[in-house]
């Protein structure tokens, strides 16, 4: 697969064309009443953009197929492409998307990069990586070249197990040098793990995933989680990403409880950590749509933030992700 590495003023320059050339587009494939309406889901919402900052794209008909999902789960398996998310998200005002590669193959890094280059939807990425290894310094300088690179996930788990290893910790603060943040999907036992990074490296910001994966069941969060969430919070570095709320009621497919009263203790403990400049849109599409609709995941969360007041839900939606991703407009 060749590489596309642009310089920044390389791709500034695609992407100021790329800009005028969608606007045309989206005026001829819409229409002008289409586009109005965008616009109107925007005041609805209560921001003038929004940056959706967990979506997964993959193709399972590639010669070299994908590591994730399993091709047992019918659901999933299936291509996922950017137009195919285009086509659920536009409609409920969405403005772009930062991507979350889940597949540790190295080269899915150059993949989704590939795709970026193509698709001005997506305004960051970011990577897979295992900080730790030897040859992590190289990957990383590779990849950073390009500026749609805004970082890299890791699991909670190795968190944990490598607080101790000094090439770990080495590799978390070079993220930092080149201006990266750091997701982490992990559990309630990841939390105090979080915590420590973001004490002891406040350079490095650090995004924690789907509300760190507590379970939901509308009553009131179990108190180890609230706990957890309260003492990683008191760290400035340290934001919570609203995403996978559907998936975390447990429900079965297409059951996922769809009133918001239903997810208000756990938005309640977040935005009580958090606060306004903290928190961060995210779907975990298409892993959410197993579970419920694009827009009632979305109605769930603007509810909750339109009710915190313009600026609040401003921040939510698109500028504590520039924050912290540091995304490109395209």
């Amino acid at each position: 697969m060749t590489a596309v590495i642009m310089c920044a003023g390389e791709l500034k320059g695609r992407l100021s064309r790329r800009r005028f050339i969608e606007r045309g587009f989206a005026g001829a494939v819409f229409g002008t009443s289409a586009l109005a309406g965008f616009s109107a889901i925007q005041e609805h919402l209560g921001a003038d953009q929004i940056i959706d900052c967990h979506t997964h794209f993959y193709d399972p008909t590639r010669p070299q197929g994908v590591p994730w999902p399993d091709k047992t789960d019918a659901f999933l398996y299936r291509r996922v492409l950017p137009r195919d998310y285009e086509v659920l998200a536009k409609p409920q005002g969405i403005t772009g998307t930062v991507v979350v590669e889940a597949s540790a193959w190295v080269e899915d890094n150059q993949w989704i990069l590939d795709l970026a280059a193509k698709e001005p939807f997506i305004v960051g990425f970011v990577g897979h990586l295992t900080p730790g290894r030897d040859e992590f310094a190289g990957q990383l300088k590779r990849f950073a070249r390009n500026p749609l690179f805004r970082g890299i996930r890791i699991g909670g788990n190795q968190l944990k197990s490598e607080l101790d290893q000094p090439k770990f910790i080495a590799d978390l603060k070079r993220l930092a040098e080149f201006d990266l943040e750091l997701d982490i999907n992990g559990g309630t036992d990841a939390l105090p793990s979080i915590a420590w990074v973001g004490k002891e490296i406040p350079a490095l910001r650090l995004v924690i995933n789907h509300v760190a994966n507590v379970r939901i069941d509308g009553k009131a969060p179990p108190a180890d989680w609230l706990e957890g969430m309260r003492r990683a919070a008191m760290h400035k570095n340290v934001f919570c990403k609203v995403s996978g709320l559907v998936e975390g009621s447990g429900a079965a497919a297409g059951k996922a409880p769809t009133s918001g009263e239903f997810y208000r203790p756990v938005l309640d403990a977040v935005w009580s950590a958090f606060g306004e400049d903290r928190l961060i849109y995210g779907s975990n599409w298409p892993v959410s749509e197993r579970f419920g609709s694009y827009a009632t995941l979305q109605r769930i969360v603007s509810d909750y933030f339109r009710a915190k007041g313009k600026a609040a839900a401003e921040k939510y939606f698109w500028r504590n992700a520039l924050a912290v991703y540091k995304w490109v407009k395209r």
